[in-house]
């Protein structure tokens, strides 16, 4: 969820949880924390979207988790895309974009209707 409460279109915490894993294997907290970190915290994922989020996409075959000690010596589940989950992100980045690209269009105050007044 973003930090104004506002609920994410469907599909949306998916990408971002592929696209943070693209740098490489990450437990939760950390996909979290970078997510919120990258948007200057306009993006507060919770745990309770976070986690549901993860063991979807893992039985889906997007990712799979192994694990691992953590650098504070905890252990932590690990999570890592699998094949089917970067052409997951290919795919799901080209319809973002396209999307980004409409809303943008839609919002764009300089571009009116020809029947605004």
């Amino acid at each position: 969820m973003a930090s104004d409460g506002h609920l994410f279109l469907q599909g949306t915490l998916e990408v971002l949880i592929l696209k943070t894993l693209s740098w490489g294997p990450m437990h939760g907290y950390g996909i979290a924390n970078w997510l919120g970190e990258r948007t200057d915290g306009e993006l507060d994922i919770e745990e309770g979207s976070l986690y549901p989020a993860l063991h979807r996409m893992e039985r889906r075959g997007w990712i799979e988790a192994e694990w691992q000690i953590t650098d504070k010596n905890r252990r932590a589940k690990y999570y890592q895309l699998t094949r089917d989950g970067r052409k997951r992100l290919r795919d799901d980045a080209k319809a973002w974009s396209r999307f980004a690209s409409a809303v943008a269009e839609v919002l764009d105050e300089s571009k009116a209707p020809s029947w605004a007044t």
